[in-house]
């Protein structure tokens, strides 16, 4: 066989291994577990950091306020120096919608050290639980003795959730359901991005595929197992485990910071469960191609935990698996050479088909599952376009701040 019929054949047989061997990453069915109303109702807080929202928060905010949930709740916005008046907006939308209770406060800027959304969240955290008395003067509203009421004292749970996610009235309703019936420390779903552009339709399916694909789900949501992730944009966490992990000062230089979170509440031993969201969803638009090429490459290089070794292994990985299917189907067609056309055929018929449930998942056509190479190939350029700006000293950037620090690990 030739050099490249034996490079197809390791594709396939890479794709075979994916199918069958890392977690069923490809299919769709990880949805809210086991739901049961708790006899009493937890008390909620809900921390949402924003930073110049103003364009989305009209689309997203309303819904939290408007959530249909027995017990008490609150909302606690963090304006993290938006200069677009988000707190103001906020303010607004509360007076003009009502529902739940709305908090807004700024934290000022972020210390040393800290990521923009960190520092919000570690402030509207504390805020939340001096509001409910357990502030123990630690500076972070942290002490031993948690006090959890169901009608007083610190907020039960925490839902981390981003300005720019919108939630159906029984969101946080079914969140607790599944918390409290299975016992978890963390609940998390991935909310369904918006697919409206023709770039939002060929790369945002694609983004979940492959995040999967890197973190399977079935895996994170075994008791015990080593993988461990989260989707940043809506987490509900249980105070007191958010306690035991340090949440967030032990991972306050992260600029992955969903992975990194459910990774520290993994290491304090808690149950955790992540899956795709039904009634969960992202109002960010990202109409071109650049809005999601500055997504995606403002992180990659941090999930590479910034090693050159790590990337050359991953571009070789990414090309080996996603590029060499249909490169060695042309060879076979055009060259003559059967057993690369045949090799790459069929590896990139199972890429394919793998593709199709999360096509399904977001609405779209089919016909998009064969342009998958096609996709990763754009991903593999914003991971060494993210790797470039790290080397330039432009780290992470995002809203007019740079996370350049070694261990940092995705801001959302």
């Amino acid at each position: 066989m030739s050099t490249i019929a034996w490079i197809a054949l390791g594709s396939l047989v890479s794709w075979v291994w994916l199918l069958v061997g890392q977690g069923f990453f490809w299919r769709t069915d990880q949805r809210l577990p086991r739901r049961e109303v708790p006899s009493a109702w937890p008390y909620v807080a809900v921390i949402v950091p924003a930073r110049d929202e103003a364009e989305v928060l009209p689309l997203s905010l309303p819904s939290l306020l408007a959530q249909d949930y027995p017990g008490r709740a609150e909302i606690f916005l963090v304006d993290d120096g938006s200069a677009d008046g988000t707190g103001d907006l906020a303010r607004g939308l509360s007076v003009r919608h009502g529902g739940l209770p709305l908090t807004v406060t700024s934290p000022g800027p972020p210390d040393e050290g800290w990521t923009g959304k960190l520092w919000a969240l570690r402030h509207g955290i504390a805020l939340a639980r001096a509001r409910g008395g357990a502030d123990r003067g630690d500076g972070y509203g942290y002490g031993d003795g948690l006090p959890c009421g169901r009608d007083g004292g610190a907020p039960e749970y925490l839902l981390l959730t981003d300005a720019d996610i919108a939630h159906e009235p029984d969101s946080l309703r079914e969140l607790v359901c599944a918390a409290t019936a299975n016992e978890l420390d963390l609940v998390s779903q991935m909310a369904r991005l918006r697919v409206a552009s023709a770039w939002e339709r060929l790369v945002v399916p694609a983004f979940v595929y492959f995040f999967g694909q890197l973190y399977p789900f079935r895996r994170v949501n075994k008791d015990g197992a080593r993988t461990a992730a989260a989707a940043g944009g809506c987490v509900l966490l249980r105070t007191e485990m958010a306690v035991r992990a340090r949440v967030p000062e032990s991972i306050r230089h992260a600029v992955i910071d969903d992975v990194s979170l459910a990774r520290a509440v993994r290491r304090a031993r808690g149950r955790m469960w992540l899956g795709l969201a039904e009634r969960v969803d992202s109002v960010r638009p990202y109409p071109r191609l650049s809005d999601l090429w500055r997504m995606v490459s403002r992180s990659a290089y941090a999930q590479l935990r910034h090693n050159p070794v790590v990337l050359a292994g991953t571009v070789a990985g990414l090309a080996l698996v996603y590029l060499v299917p249909p490169v060695a189907l042309g060879a076979g067609l055009f060259a003559g050479d059967v057993a690369a056309g045949w090799a790459g055929g069929a590896a990139w018929t199972v890429m394919a088909g793998t593709y199709i449930p999360m096509l399904r998942y977001y609405r779209q056509s089919l016909w998009l599952a064969p342009t998958l190479p096609f996709t990763a190939l754009l991903y593999l350029s914003m991971t060494v376009d993210s790797a470039v700006l790290h080397h330039r000293g432009r780290g992470a950037p995002w809203k007019g701040r740079t996370y350049a620090r070694p261990t940092a690990v995705r801001e959302q």
